[in-house]
């Protein structure tokens, strides 16, 4: 038994990493920092000046935002100056009205927003809010995490500073003078001295008391409840309705595997088509978080699992995200699926009899496989490589029941099962970085 105190610490780190987020979690972020930054001024503001990281502008340019039925930055920057509470966190958007969206259609017309690429920042994760009114200015700011607010740089720049610029309606940047140089402080999430190991997360998910792991059910009904909400309307591809469609079952069957592919990527259609509806995301994350939970969840309840099989098995699920999105990030050129993925298939490995050897042989399974997978932003296809991951899922589960794992002479491979992750995790941190910035370019010049 793991002594107390490292229970309550891992713990309080899930709780940390697993909350309620209403639509795409980097638009949310950056409608929170918004929100901050017209408390700190007083009054709805006459200018916001938006200064991101390549890799938020990358995740919140496609993505629809909930209750809008528009897609993009101006309009969630509009509403988190008119309606946001950045007491609400990653729910900034709850209180929109009809009212509410038509006076943020009206901002947005009258060319109130600068959107622009923060220069000479390291950090993937950064969002700067500067919110003027009648000569007064304030800037708010978060990095590293997409709740994490940080002080403001000094002096702040001028409105009309040189930067790199983005147009409101995309295209290539033009290069000018840079910002100044500001790297954050370290991520909210290396905190809480949890040294976590794929051996911990087993032993802690399998073995913690009951009631102090109970809490984690409550993913259930957040990314369960998005999965039937996508069934009231058609948002994004509707590729979870379209698996669960007659021709569909022709070709897939009525099976476990169909119903984990069309109920996990039905909550991810759900959440990117703009549904105002929150999930329960992990690691910044609302599509990891239903990565990590729904295939876990239709698994459990099909194969008849207790009730205590799956909080463990979803414990198992989230802390093994949570674990690997230690040494890869917040936000990288990897897909979170690839993250989550790996979580969803130790839980269904759990819920299918295998022990600790089963796991590490279902990890390796998914290292074999999935690494490499781009994250290209936020946007209505993720449910497709949602989809992949999740079926990758099963199938490294199933091979790893069978006594079939990937050895250390194939690819990336480790003895080590944490060696093994720490591979994949390097190649998405540190190996693809070019990538990222190609990705970027390739969806900033489109159409020039």
């Amino acid at each position: 038994m793991i002594d107390q105190e490292t229970r309550q610490r891992i713990i309080a780190l899930v709780k940390r990493e697993v909350v309620p987020a209403i639509g795409c979690t980097e638009p949310m972020c950056v409608a929170l920092c918004t929100a901050r930054a017209t408390e700190l001024l007083g009054c709805q503001p006459e200018h916001i000046t938006a200064l991101l990281s390549a890799n938020i502008l990358k995740n919140a340019m496609g993505v629809g935002i909930p209750g809008t039925g528009m897609v993009g930055l101006p309009i969630a920057i509009a509403l988190g100056a008119i309606i946001g509470k950045s007491e609400y966190q990653l729910e900034v958007l709850k209180d929109l009205t009809p009212e509410a969206l038509e006076q943020g259609k009206r901002y947005i017309s009258e060319e109130r927003i600068d959107i622009q690429l923060k220069q000479g920042i390291t950090e993937k994760l950064y969002v700067e809010i500067i919110a003027e009114t009648n000569g007064k200015r304030e800037t708010a700011i978060i990095a590293g995490s997409h709740t994490h607010f940080e002080p403001p740089p000094n002096p702040i720049p001028e409105h009309g500073s040189p930067t790199r610029s983005l147009s409101r309606a995309g295209g290539e940047p033009s290069q000018t003078s840079p910002e100044q140089n500001y790297t954050s402080a370290p991520p909210a999430r290396e905190g809480l001295g949890v040294g976590l190991s794929l051996r911990l997360v087993y032993d802690f998910a399998t073995t913690a008391p009951l009631d102090e792991i109970r809490f984690i059910e409550e993913t259930r009904t957040y990314n369960m409840n998005a999965a039937r909400e996508a069934l009231k309307g058609n948002y994004g591809h509707n590729l979870g309705k379209t698996i669960d469609r007659p021709l569909s079952k022709g070709i897939f069957g009525n099976s476990i595997f169909c119903h984990i592919i069309a109920r996990t990527a039905s909550a991810c259609d759900a959440r990117m088509g703009g549904a105002m509806i929150p999930v329960m995301s992990n690691s910044g994350s609302g599509n990891q978080g239903i990565c990590a939970t729904n295939p876990v969840c239709v698994y459990a309840k099909e194969n008849e699992n207790t009730e205590e099989e799956l909080i463990r098995a979803l414990m198992l699920s989230h802390l093994t995200a949570i674990y690997i999105k230690e040494s890869l990030g917040t936000l990288s050129a990897l897909c979170g699926c690839v993250v989550a993925s790996i979580g969803s298939s130790v839980g269904i490995t759990y819920l299918m009899g295998g022990d600790y050897g089963r796991i590490c042989a279902s990890v390796k399974n998914m290292v074999a496989n999935l690494t490499g997978m781009i994250c290209d932003g936020a946007k209505p296809s993720c449910s497709l490589k949602i989809t992949s991951g999740v079926s990758t899922a099963v199938l490294s589960a199933l091979l790893s029941m069978e006594g079939k794992c990937v050895s250390s002479q194939e690819g990336i491979v480790d003895d080590s099962v944490d060696k093994s992750i720490h591979n994949l995790t390097a190649i998405g941190a540190n190996g693809m970085g070019p990538t990222d910035e190609m990705v970027l370019k390739i969806m900033t010049s489109k159409g020039c």
